[in-house]
């Protein structure tokens, strides 16, 4: 394990036992430590300062982790995944937050309030830390600067965790404020988007900035403790979520009604396009570190495991990578990013991770609710229709039938028929097994490293028993395994369609234990999703703009064919599809349709969807679609029947207006006489 890594948990764990022992008082660091010391004392000592940081670092975990399960605010799941369990429809003991109820929008005010609470106790104490480092006589003047980096860092993140989840937020005055006084004693109002934004990155910027000498050396391998990578990564995000429709031009009744105690519009109806290339040079800031890169494996020319080659397309899969995929296996490559292969320090593409900071709901967790009843698990967190039909052709055209149940088919019907033994053992179809449909077959690597369709393969190789190894799953009623529909128990998957990404070979729940399941860090920013985010920002320019880079110069950004190709090439070269057509990248709206659909693809269950989906104010007719998946009441015996999709009666969709932004807490409305509530949320003084 990487030492800072190493150092860092070490650290978390020995002042998570301090303050497990204390009231929730103490959970706030000014709080605790100046019962105990003067302030000063605190800050001129290294270990105490350091102590004090790794507090603020505990706010990062369980409700504001990005990437977690249902648990949490549930944003992992919008129409792409969904979780089964916590339905008291089929489980009369839950009383919990449903998917439906999610999906809904039936959850209210009181629900999932933890992020409010821990971050700005987090941004609080960052803040002291800031204000204060400068007095540590143990520390070299450039120790200080990276540990105030890091402090503010942290700071800029629960900010954006809150601007993303509640949109515009309140901004803590930065100078003449006592940071021991609680937030409860404040009345501030919210800042406009544009507002926080501008602060976030200024802040995010500056950080880097105090983190260059040390923070550049910590590179990659601090993927688990702020580095200047992590710092101009979130910086990207927030200037593009800035530049998104929902924040750039939004001219809705919705944009109108959300203002503050004097009335003043939270959200921009002048649309500016210059803000697309500002987040456009903020991630060729984190391009040009030369510090990440996308992982790949090796082609495995033989054996069980040989590497399933795409199909020639006469471009990639003529080259090396990373030009081409000639030389590595794409589907490998991709499963091995998330299944725990690797961890956070070797992984080249992970640029923030919380690593082992998440709680209950980890990705551990999601996995166990991923993985079938015959391998003890949960069988409940599945996958839509939709999401399997964005999936790519092998050779890149669209699978046959695509969204044919939504109304935006091309006309083409979805294949028919199942492999049968002698395709199996002539080697075709593969990696399908017998008994699997043809509407599996042939397709692209990221598909079969993601998707858990009926009759997948599951390893299982932390099976004690080998015969419950190396299975077959079938999600037909009534299958002897126990892993299709049954009326008794609300462990089925309500797609007949469930999730292979994160799932390691040896992965299984046996006997409910948690340590079958390889651990997983959370890829929180990945590589993969700035190169996208720089594509994505291009395509959006008509003219050309001078940005200022983050260590001096500028960058010269417009809407360049090879650039926007820089940031698309990777992803699909990595992933085996071929590159899109000229006319794709000749067509503004074409282009952009194609990386909506590339991110939805992609970046599956990495807590990206829900919030692009709003970003691109998108969800109120993606998320108002019916969901449809497999016909999960027919048997093995009825087989062409169960793959001919249908309606999920057990799945509900809705959107309303109230849902682009989380209802704020009753409880902060009433501490802050200057708070507003988001709109079609109710608030009774």
């Amino acid at each position: 394990m990487n030492k800072n890594i190493l150092y860092n948990t070490l650290l978390l764990v020995f002042l998570s036992a301090i303050i497990s022992s204390c009231s929730d008082d103490y959970l706030d660091s000014s709080r605790y430590f100046k019962d105990r010391l003067t302030e000063e004392k605190v800050f001129q000592s290294k270990v105490y300062s350091e102590e004090w940081l790794a507090n603020v670092f505990e706010e990062f975990r369980g409700i504001n982790a990005d990437v977690a399960s249902k648990g949490v605010t549930p944003h992992n799941f919008a129409d792409d995944m969904y979780y089964g369990d916590r339905d008291s429809d089929y489980d009369p003991s839950k009383n919990e937050l449903s998917y439906n109820m999610f999906k809904m929008g039936q959850y209210n005010e009181n629900d999932k309030q933890g992020t409010w609470t821990q971050s700005y106790r987090g941004i609080r104490n960052a803040s002291t830390f800031i204000h204060n480092i400068h007095m540590n006589t143990e520390m070299s003047e450039q120790e200080i600067n990276d540990y105030r980096g890091q402090a503010r860092f942290a700071r800029a993140y629960l900010y954006w965790l809150l601007l993303r989840k509640y949109g515009p937020i309140p901004l803590l005055p930065d100078d003449g404020l006592d940071y021991a006084d609680s937030y409860d004693d404040l009345a501030i109002p919210r800042s406009s988007y544009e507002e926080c934004a501008d602060f976030i990155s200024n802040e995010l910027l500056l950080a880097a900035q105090e983190m260059e000498a040390l923070g550049m050396v910590r590179g990659q391998d601090g993927s688990a403790r702020p580095s200047v990578g992590a710092a101009l990564a979130t910086r990207a995000k927030v200037l593009i979520y800035a530049a998104s429709p929902l924040a750039n031009g939004n001219t809705s009744g919705y944009a109108a009604q959300l203002v503050d105690d004097q009335g003043n519009q939270l959200l921009s109806s002048d649309y500016q396009e210059e803000k697309w290339a500002k987040a456009a040079a903020a991630a060729k800031d984190v391009i040009d570190l030369g510090i990440y890169e996308l992982y790949t494996v090796p082609v495995q020319e033989t054996g069980d495991n040989a590497t399933i080659t795409p199909p020639a397309d006469n471009n990639f899969s003529e080259k090396s990578w990373p030009d081409g995929w000639a030389d590595i296996d794409p589907e490998k490559s991709y499963a091995q990013v998330f299944d725990g292969t690797l961890p956070a320090s070797g992984n080249p593409e992970l640029i923030f991770t919380r690593g082992n900071n998440q709680n209950d709901e980890s990705i551990r967790a999601m996995v166990a609710h991923q993985l079938p009843r015959s391998a003890t698990g949960w069988n409940t967190h599945g996958l839509t229709q939709k999401l399997v039909d964005a999936y790519y052709m092998n050779d890149g055209e669209d699978v046959p039938g695509k969204d044919l149940e939504i109304g935006r088919g091309n006309g083409s019907n979805r294949v028919e028929g199942f492999v049968t033994q002698e395709d199996y053992e002539a080697g075709l179809y593969k990696p399908l097994m017998p008994g699997v449909s043809l509407q599996y077959a042939n397709r692209e690597p990221r598909f079969y490293a993601s998707v858990a369709f009926n009759g997948s393969f599951w390893p299982l190789l932390n099976e004690s028993q080998e015969r419950n190894r190396n299975q077959q799953v079938f999600y037909y009623r009534d299958n002897p395994n126990g892993n299709g529909f049954n009326s008794s128990n609300a462990y089925w998957l309500r797609t007949g369609i469930g999730m292979k990404k994160y799932v390691h070979p040896s992965d299984t729940y046996e006997g409910g234990d948690m340590s079958n399941i390889v651990f997983k860090p959370e890829p929180a920013i990945r590589y993969a999703d700035i190169l996208l985010m720089y594509a994505e920002a291009l395509n959006e320019l008509d003219g050309s703009y001078n940005i200022d880079g983050w260590n001096g110069g500028s960058h010269s950004i417009s809407r360049s064919i090879p650039e926007m190709q820089r940031g698309i090439h990777p992803v699909r070269i990595r992933g085996g599809v071929p590159d899109y057509p000229a006319n794709v990248y000749n067509d503004k709206d074409e282009l952009r349709k194609r990386l909506k659909r590339e991110r939805y693809i992609e970046l599956l269950a990495e807590g990206q969807r829900y919030y692009d989906l709003r970003r691109w104010m998108d969800a109120a007719e993606e998320e108002s679609l019916p969901i449809y998946g497999c016909n999960i009441l027919m048997n093995r015996e009825e087989r062409e029947l169960f793959h001919q999709p249908v309606a999920i009666w057990a799945l509900e969709t809705t959107f309303s207006d109230k849902m682009w932004f989380w209802p704020i807490g009753h409880t902060e409305l009433k501490r802050n006489k200057r708070l507003t509530q988001n709109p079609g949320w109710n608030y009774n003084d």
